[in-house]
């Protein structure tokens, strides 16, 4: 039976173990592996190969799509496999080597990748290990629940590893549309301009006698660990629902409001679940990761496309979804992410892109991925593709954290990741900030007045007034700027004491 998924009769030989698959990875290789917010990685031959390190030591380079499921970056940290990890995780065991220095993190925009792997600006991958459902008559690979860089990666890798993976229904071909675009400098445009436009195939090409192994494994995704909107998150969508209502009122915006684009987790998610209170319908999406909210707007009536290129979902919605995969095939496909986050699409479509930032200041810059300006947390995703291009940048956040000892919304960010040319609307619990048009001064008032908690409000104002006062287009006192972040550190709290 599980030869049946190789439908390429010359590739059954290639049949192996993933211990004996792992014996292609070498020392200082350069690998790249499919996956993407822990959805559709390989599985198997990561673990195997992090068994083997502990008896024959080595270190790789490792490139994915995004974040890694099932604890691989954990396995492999603790392995001491990494030498250098990019573009994204999540994991906390890797975070704390990243920090530490043990693990050269690169972090990157997602549709930079392969970008900078086609011009020769990074390294090719020696080996791609590649999760799928089948490999077709011509010995194409169909990908699994995420496609990530998993085409690039199999069309540069000298050779490939497939792990198919079993507990996927074979119903997921026909689901992906891998497109792969052309090279400079006779590139041509991306000839898609509807988010349900097919303009590739549905598997990856390759030519099959580049694939050196296939191994068989029947290990489930990682669940989305979202949880149910709360009283905060609850608010932030509330807050953006007026907007969009009045966006639409005043023509700015179209009925349907026009192409969606949510990060991950749950604040993103939450507020897209807000739009179920909503009047609004004929939803899409065009957007990097599919979450239990896409579903549960198309189970209600609201959405009738999303193009993704991943589905990561709850315990909740999972089975749902993948065990009446027939109901949904028709509203969803998924895209290699250079094309899913392409900046030539984002601006084409007019996407609104809502990411979350972990901080952003009284003048709009944002910061999504440092801690008090030093330490990962996880990465800048697709957030940078999408808002630098969006129609409308939106950027949410709790007002605070650490039950009040940390604001979210501080005199200068610490790390910038989306400086404040790049930000439309800021939304906190607290309310809305729009942005648009306004002067940086303009913009701290509306920050200020909207955005900020009331336990730090009045110390925000003393800030600003103060910095005002002294001076400049963008007024800051430099000697306090950061005393916010300071006091953090020293006491425990953002609270001036």
């Amino acid at each position: 039976m599980q030869l049946e998924r190789i439908r390429h009769a010359g590739l059954h030989e290639k049949v192996m173990s993933a211990e004996q698959a792992s014996e292609f990875i070498k020392d200082g290789m350069t690998v790249g592996m499919s996956g993407f917010t822990r959805a559709g990685e390989a599985k198997a031959v990561p673990k195997a190969l992090a068994e083997r390190v502990k008896e024959h030591p080595l270190k790789i380079n490792l490139m994915t799509g995004a974040s890694l499921g099932n604890d691989l970056d954990k396995i492999l940290t603790e392995s001491g496999s990494l030498a250098r990890r990019m573009p994204f995780q999540v994991d906390t065991t890797l975070r704390k080597a990243i920090n530490n220095g043990d693990v050269m993190f690169i972090d990157q925009h997602l549709s930079e990748t392969v970008e900078q792997l086609r011009n020769h600006q990074l390294k090719l991958p020696d080996i791609a290990i590649i999760e799928a459902v089948a490999i077709t008559e011509e010995g194409h690979i169909v990908p699994t629940t995420s496609v990530g860089n998993s085409a690039s990666f199999s069309i540069f890798a000298k050779q490939v590893i497939v792990e198919i993976n079993t507990s996927h229904k074979p119903e997921l071909e026909g689901l992906h549309d891998i497109y792969i675009p052309s090279y400079r400098p006779t590139r041509t445009p991306v000839p898609l301009v509807k988010v349900d436009d097919r303009i590739g195939s549905t598997a990856i090409p390759i030519p099959p006698e580049k694939i050196a192994a296939i191994v068989f494994t029947s290990q489930h995704d990682s669940y989305s660990t979202v949880g149910a909107p709360d009283e905060d998150t609850a608010a932030i969508a509330k807050h953006l629902v007026t907007f969009f209502e009045n966006e639409v009122a005043e023509k700015r915006l179209a009925p349907n409001l026009g192409p969606l684009q949510a990060g991950i987790g749950n604040i993103a998610n939450a507020v897209m679940m807000g739009l179920l209170d909503s009047d609004f319908t004929d939803l899409t999406m065009y957007s990097e990761v599919l979450q239990d909210s896409t579903f549960d707007l198309i189970d209600a009536g609201k959405m009738t496309f999303a193009s993704g290129c991943s589905v990561i979902l709850s315990e909740r919605m999972n089975s749902k979804v993948f065990d009446n995969l027939e109901h949904y095939k028709d509203k969803l496909i998924l895209r290699p992410q250079e094309i899913s986050n392409h900046p030539e699409i984002v601006r084409r479509l007019g996407i609104i892109a809502i990411n979350t930032a972990l901080e952003f200041d009284i003048y709009g810059n944002v910061n999504s991925t440092h801690v008090c300006g030093t330490r990962m947390m996880n990465g800048i995703g697709g957030s940078g593709d999408f808002a630098r291009n969006a129609n409308m940048a939106i950027f949410v956040t709790k007002s605070i954290a650490k039950d009040g000892a940390i604001s979210s919304v501080v005199p200068m960010a610490s790390h910038v990741d989306h400086n404040e040319h790049d930000v439309d609307i800021l939304v906190t619990e607290q309310g809305l900030a729009d942005l648009r048009g306004l002067a940086p001064r303009e913009r701290a008032v509306q920050i200020i007045k909207h955005c900020v908690h009331p336990d730090y409000r009045n110390q925000m104002l003393d800030y600003f007034e103060r910095a005002c006062a002294r001076g400049g287009h963008t007024p800051h006192l430099l000697d306090e700027a950061f005393s916010w972040h300071i006091n953090l550190e020293k006491n425990g709290t953002m609270k001036l004491l």
